[in-house]
């Protein structure tokens, strides 16, 4: 195996992000959102967004690279407040970050680059004085699930369900320790 690296984003890897998004939606969500919804993510809005994504203020986004290649993307911030808080709609205890996305190419996982995209997320987000993360994933999506339960995150009770346009999405909230100690 080449060496394994996660480091931060910068602009210019804005394209690689989007490559690495329609590929990894074409495989996981094409029976969920449609080929050609997943057909219709113009490269170029795509690549725009990840620009502004990785600019923006509290943004944190890490590439995982193995040797020359770009092999995934993490990212994390700051949880906005209705995302953090509890089913009653209370806010929560502790100072919460959120993994908005983890995504690794297919091709490229079983690696051990969701784990290193995962920690220096976490390490990211305890730098800005957060004690605690959250993140969404599809029910149904049980080898994130278990990728995350691995990682000593676990259901909250909270779940939301997002309408894909071709039928519904439910969602389980996952919440964890920041503070992750990963094997290496």
């Amino acid at each position: 195996m080449s060496a394994a690296e996660v480091r931060p984003a910068t602009p210019s890897d804005a394209a690689e992000i989007a490559r690495i998004q329609r590929l990894t939606w074409r495989a996981a969500y094409t029976d969920l959102l449609g080929a050609e919804a997943i057909d219709e993510l113009d490269a170029a809005d795509l690549e725009g967004t990840w620009a502004e994504t990785i600019e923006f203020p509290g943004s944190l986004v890490y590439l995982a690279t193995e040797g020359e290649f770009t092999v995934g993307y993490c990212v994390a911030g700051p949880a906005p407040e209705e995302e953090a808080a509890a089913a009653d709609g209370s806010a929560p205890e502790d100072a919460t970050g959120l993994i908005a996305a983890l995504v690794v190419e297919p091709r490229w996982g079983r690696r051990g680059h969701a784990g290193r995209l995962l920690g220096t997320a976490a390490g990211g987000l305890r730098e800005a004085g957060l004690d605690r993360g959250i993140t969404w994933v599809a029910q149904s999506d049980h080898a994130t699930l278990g990728f995350y339960r691995r990682t000593g995150w676990n259901p909250d009770g909270t779940v939301r369900t997002l309408d894909t346009g071709r039928g519904m999405l439910r969602e389980v909230r996952l919440t964890g320790t920041l503070r992750l100690e990963l094997a290496h």
